[in-house]
């Protein structure tokens, strides 16, 4: 009887850490998409800076990374 109810209370204890898993690993999916989606817009910005200071001579500039930023500005 008391092994029953053990082996229910473990049960159910793995059923919650399993769809908490689930839960975290689809979360993780979505974070990683929008990190690519941030790092190909970075890259971009890098990109066009990196074309437009070519003809300039100005090697010391940093570029705007601010500029219309398609993600969420509060994430």
């Amino acid at each position: 009887m008391v092994m029953d109810r053990l082996n229910s209370n473990l049960y159910l204890q793995n059923c919650y850490i399993m769809k908490e898993n689930e839960r975290l690993r689809k979360k993780a999916q979505v974070l990683n998409q929008e990190n690519q989606a941030l790092l190909s817009e970075l890259k971009q910005k890098l990109s066009k800076a990196n074309n437009n200071s070519k003809g300039k001579n100005s090697a010391n500039t940093i570029p705007d990374l601010n500029l219309s930023s398609t993600s969420n500005p509060n994430p």
